[in-house]
C-alpha cells in the first residue's frame, strides 16, 4: 500500500548529478595524490616539499568532503 520513494529511479538531472559528483571526487582525489608523491609536478616547481603535502592533503580531504556531501544527498 505505502512505496517508499527509495524504489523509485533517479531523474536524469539527479543521475547527471551523481556522475558528475563521483568524477570530481575522483578529480580532486587523484590531484591530491598526485600533487603528493610526484616530485617534479608541473604546476608546483619551486614550491617546497612541506607545503607540496599540505595543499595535498587539503585536496584530499575536501574530495572526502564533497563525497560524504553527495551521498547525503542521494
Amino acid at each position: 500500500m505505502y512505496q517508499k520513494f527509495e524504489d523509485r529511479q533517479k531523474s536524469p538531472t539527479k543521475r547527471f548529478l551523481l556522475v558528475l559528483g563521483i568524477v570530481m571526487f575522483s578529480l580532486y582525489f587523484v590531484l591530491g595524490v598526485m600533487i603528493i608523491f610526484w616530485p617534479n609536478f608541473p604546476l608546483m616547481q619551486g614550491v617546497e616539499m612541506v607545503w607540496k603535502i599540505a595543499f595535498g592533503v587539503l585536496l584530499i580531504v575536501y574530495s572526502f568532503f564533497r563525497f560524504i556531501r553527495l551521498i547525503k544527498q542521494g
